[in-house]
């Protein structure tokens, strides 16, 4: 037997795209750096073999993923963080 997830991340492509297109998030001291799903979040935890539970790792993780460019149509602000 063979079990495939598949996620819908469409969604959270638009929206990150909208927030792009209309500067939102990307002035002031809070600043949205991207939309992400549970679900990609959990899949990086998994694949660098962190807990949710271990919130400093986990920043750690996220960080590292979203500034790589390799999940760059997530990002809104193109900063670094």
């Amino acid at each position: 037997m063979v079990i495939k997830q598949r996620h819908d991340v469409s969604q959270a492509l638009k929206d990150a795209r909208m927030a792009r297109d209309a500067g939102i998030g990307m002035s002031g001291e809070n600043r949205i750096v991207g939309f992400l799903q549970p679900a990609i979040i959990g899949a990086w935890l998994k694949e660098a073999g962190v807990a949710w539970s271990d919130t400093e790792a986990a920043k750690e993780v996220v960080q590292k993923k979203i500034i790589s460019g390799e999940f760059d149509k997530f990002r809104v602000w193109e900063g670094t963080y």
